[in-house]
């Protein structure tokens, strides 16, 4: 029973060298966060199938990785939606001038 007891005490590691399901908030000092930055254990879809040696990038060599604690933000300052919610009402920009091509196309 005493093996056991050792094996509750020992956590898994996670990326980055922290135990599993740390918060973001218990090593750095957090501004207003939403809760899934201050979790990075809640992100998945990591790793993904493998790519052609060939076509790979570096950026899909960072994008392999998982998340920890070190690589999520500490701040978030969201932006206002004002635009978006006007053009939401009123509609898009439509141009009513003449259209002067031939709609015949040459083969």
């Amino acid at each position: 029973m005493a093996c056991n007891e050792e094996q509750e005490k020992v956590q898994k590691m996670g990326p980055g060298g922290v135990p599993e399901g740390s918060q973001t908030a218990a090593f750095y000092r957090t501004d207003n966060i939403p809760t899934r930055f201050d979790n990075p254990d809640w992100f998945q879809g990591y790793g993904g199938k493998d790519q052609h040696p060939m076509y790979r990038t570096t950026s899909c060599t960072y994008g392999a990785k998982p998340p920890s604690v070190h690589t999520m933000p500490t701040s978030f300052h969201c932006r206002s939606q004002k635009f978006s919610e006007h053009l939401g009402k009123c509609g898009m920009y439509r141009n009513h001038s003449l259209n002067t091509n031939s709609d015949i196309s040459r083969v």
